[in-house]
């Protein structure tokens, strides 16, 4: 008997799952703010390592002032437009997390039910990254109201960014609830 109303309790609980799935899911992915914060800690690593690593390559190879026709193309600006890129894209491909996202407990995650692939990484890291930079940032605030809180560049790579301590859960309505 208890194995029958076990049963029936767990049916409603999916049931209710499945009624609220766009509820929940708006707590299981990380929202604006806290992406706004993993990105914040990234933007001071990335500025480390152009510290520590580009400026003292440029000077020691005397190219500070190296520049291709105008100042936006200088070698400093290349190098640290490089390095901002490479950063995103092998973070995500390698930990799925940037140390911004690791120290907060984010992963960015595909939403086609498989491991992140490179293309997706790609279209996410530079292509959309570099879209929404080049619109100031504007497309970034789509995160605050979409369902899944996916940005711009998450639209295009059909990947979104989810606290891991709810992984397992939403793994477990998203299989329940197809």
């Amino acid at each position: 008997m208890e194995t029958t109303e076990q049963q029936t309790a767990d049916m409603t609980v999916m049931n209710m799952f499945k009624s609220q799935k766009n509820d929940i899911q708006r707590v299981l992915y990380a929202g604006f703010g806290t992406r706004l914060v993993a990105y914040l800690i990234d933007l001071i690593v990335i500025w480390g390592v152009n510290s520590i690593v580009t400026r003292p390559l440029l000077n020691l190879f005397n190219l500070e002032e190296a520049k291709l026709w105008i100042n936006m193309f200088s070698a400093s600006n290349i190098m640290t437009s490089i390095i901002f890129f490479l950063y995103f894209i092998l973070m995500t491909k390698f930990f799925r997390a940037t140390l911004g996202k690791m120290i907060l407990g984010l992963s960015v995650e595909s939403l086609t039910s498989k491991p992140l692939t490179n293309v997706q990484v790609i279209f996410r890291e530079c292509i959309g990254r570099y879209i929404s930079m080049a619109l100031f940032g504007l497309p970034y605030l789509v995160v605050a109201f979409t369902k899944r809180h996916q940005g711009i560049h998450d639209l295009f790579a059909d990947t979104s960014v989810i606290k891991n301590k709810f992984k397992r859960l939403n793994d477990s309505i998203e299989k329940e609830t197809e």
